[in-house]
Order: C-alpha cells, then sequence, then structure tokens
C-alpha cells in the first residue's frame, strides 16, 4: 500500500474517513479494520468490476471478518431498480444474516447506490462501506449517503440517506476503467470547479487532459479536491435542505435526459451531467444571471473533454422539449410545484432558482438540438 490520504466526513457519531490511494483494496483489513473486525461481511460487486477486484477485496476481508460472503450484480443503470433490490435483499436474506452484518460495495455509483440503499432497508438498517471503483463514484456518489433505485417516473425517486461507515477510494481500479467511463466521471469533477472554486476549475482547464490520461498525480489532485468539496457541503447540510442543493449543478436537466434515454447504457449519468451543466450556464445567460464569456468557457472545457454540450449531440435523447419539461417537473428537487435548477452567476459561484421562465427554458432546449 502506498502513502494514502485520509479526510473526514463531519457527521458527530456517525462521521466517516475517506481514504484515497493506490493498492487499497488489498488492505481493507488496515483501513477499515475497525469497521469490519469479527463481523460477517457481505460484498456486493459489480459483475464486470469483479473480474478484476473481488478476490483480493475477499482475502483482506477474510483476515479480520468471522465470515465473508459475495454476491454480484449486472453491470449498468438498469440494475438500479426496485426488481434488482428486491432480488439482492432476497439473496442476501438466503446466506443468513443478523443486524451485525456490514455490506460491501465494489463497484460504480450503481452499485454503491444499490447496496446503500440494501443497507438502510435490510433488517431496518445495517453498516455499509463503500469500495467505489470509477471516478465518478470516487468523487461524488459514494460520499454523502444518498442511497436508492429509480422510478419509472424518473431518476433517483426512491431511496434513502444512509452514510456509509468508511469510504476507500483505491485508484487503481481506474486502470480498467473504460475511458468512456472515466470521461463521464470527469464530469462531476468539473461540477465542483463551477459550482463553488473557480480556482479548481482554472486548474482543471490546465491538467485536465492529464487526469483523463490517468496521471497519478493529477487524479489524487482531482479526487481529493472533490471529495473535499463534497464533505464540507454535506457537514453543513446532510439532507439536503439548503446547500447541498448546489450539488445537483446540472442534474435537472441530466435526470430528464437519463429517463428518455431508459436508462439503457446510451446515456451514462456523466454524460448527461455534462451536457446539463451546458445548458445550466445557457439558461443562466438567457436570463441575464451569468455573462456568455463564462458559460463559453465552462463549454469549451466540457466539449475539449470529450463529452457533448447540447442534445443535439445525444442521438437517444429524442423526446420533444414539451416532454422533457414535463420530467423536470416530477423531479424530486421539485418544491411547491416549482421546478428548481443550479444556476451559474459565475464560474464558481451557483445558487439554486425556483423562478425559471418557462419560455426562456424552452428557448434554450429548442435552441440546443
Amino acid at each position: 500500500m502506498t502513502d494514502s490520504s485520509t479526510l473526514t466526513v463531519g457527521l458527530d457519531d456517525r462521521a466517516y474517513d475517506i481514504t484515497v490511494g493506490r493498492d487499497l483494496i488489498g488492505h481493507v483489513d488496515e483501513i477499515a479494520g475497525a469497521q469490519l473486525a469479527d463481523r460477517h461481511a457481505v460484498i456486493i460487486a459489480d459483475a464486470a468490476v469483479a473480474p478484476h477486484h473481488l478476490a483480493p477485496l475477499e482475502a483482506a476481508c477474510e483476515r479480520v471478518c468471522r465470515r465473508v460472503d459475495s454476491v454480484t450484480v449486472a453491470s449498468g443503470e438498469a440494475s438500479k431498480s426496485m426488481a434488482v433490490l428486491a432480488s439482492l435483499l432476497e439473496d442476501i436474506l438466503a446466506i443468513g444474516v443478523d443486524r451485525d452484518v456490514v455490506l460491501v460495495a465494489l463497484g460504480g455509483g450503481v452499485i454503491g447506490d444499490l447496496a446503500g440503499f440494501a443497507a438502510a432497508s435490510l433488517l431496518r438498517g445495517v453498516d455499509f462501506i463503500q469500495v467505489p471503483t470509477t471516478l465518478l463514484a470516487q468523487v461524488d456518489s459514494s460520499v454523502g449517503g444518498k442511497t436508492g433505485v429509480n422510478a419509472m417516473a424518473g431518476k433517483n425517486l426512491i431511496g434513502a440517506f444512509h452514510q456509509p461507515r468508511a469510504v476507500l477510494v483505491d485508484i487503481d481500479t481506474l486502470a480498467t476503467l473504460p475511458a468512456r467511463e472515466l470521461r463521464a466521471g470527469y464530469a462531476e469533477v468539473i461540477k465542483y470547479g463551477l459550482l463553488g472554486d473557480a480556482a479548481f476549475f482554472e486548474w482543471l482547464e490546465a491538467h485536465g487532459g492529464e487526469v483523463l490520461d490517468r496521471d497519478e498525480a493529477a487524479l489524487r489532485h482531482a479526487i481529493i479536491t472533490s471529495c473535499t468539496a463534497k464533505a464540507r457541503i454535506v457537514e453543513m447540510d446532510e439532507r439536503e435542505f439548503g446547500r447541498r442543493a448546489l450539488l445537483n449543478l446540472g442534474h435537472t436537466f441530466a435526470h430528464a435526459l437519463e429517463s428518455v434515454c431508459g436508462y439503457d447504457g446510451r446515456l451514462l449519468h456523466g454524460e448527461a451531467v455534462a451536457v446539463g451543466m451546458a445548458l445550466a450556464y445557457r439558461l443562466a445567460g438567457e436570463m441575464g444571471l451569468c455573462t456568455g464569456q463564462d458559460g463559453g468557457r465552462a463549454a469549451a472545457h466540457i466539449a475539449a473533454s470529450g463529452l457533448s454540450t447540447r442534445l443535439a449531440e445525444i442521438p437517444s435523447a429524442t423526446a420533444a422539449t414539451p416532454a422533457l419539461i414535463d420530467i423536470m417537473r416530477r423531479d424530486k428537487k421539485v418544491r411547491n410545484g416549482r421546478m428548481r435548477f443550479v444556476l451559474p452567476r459565475a464560474i464558481g459561484d451557483s445558487f439554486v432558482c425556483d423562478e425559471v421562465p418557462e419560455d426562456i427554458l424552452t428557448q434554450v432546449l429548442d435552441a440546443s438540438r
């Protein structure tokens, strides 16, 4: 195990550490020994990730746990469903567990969200540990305790807040991550710069290529900066009554796009977020909230990273503008019947807005086709 960095999400008696480094999976017994010692661990692994990383994780857990079992789940957003959750819970119960069990999520955001919701539901709540293996999960979804599944009505509409007991970010897992998945995760990295850290966005403009080339130093900096930003926001607003909503920059658009694409892999979450952020800057520009210069700069970096910035670049997003807006009206961020968007005033300065004229929203969506 090489040098690692640790930061804490300070939530009083539910505080937990995020450990970032290399070769961590094979040393989970040392890093999360306190959470695993003499307990029954059930590893929930992404079927595509398991051949690469499940064996060393099982071996490390076996050094401290009294029992270790594993369950695999099919890759992809389609697994974030009530049907798969029910099947997973039945599989875990068939193994034979009690309330001292700890679930270990090995995979990307889908597995983390699914396993976390399973942990929140199983026996009315058990512990779980996040071992994220995609960049998106490492910088975003594994931190903060949001768990859940998708519904026919939209993205992430069924779930619970359930904080992990530890998060282990092993940079080595990114070596086997497909380039498309890496780019999608990078969209969430960009998000942290755009929503509240202009200096970090400027660093990304200079070094984003190194992150996408999997340079270790650049990856460490991007991951630690992103996780630190999210940890501080979660500490202030764990259940999204205020500031945490800023983390949804681009997501009102993104969730609608994912919904119309059917969660079938044609549009990854990070790809949708990239388009959503570009649209948020265009919407803010049309509303006179943000300069076109900042919007152009944001879109330019998103595009330079190999990500789309317009609906016209997403062939699967064929729904008409009224249909997209209708899905946005059902988004879980809606309050008192009003759609809520995170909009920028400038790069590094965002706010929550629920007074978006529908005619301007329609104009922005139509112009993006």
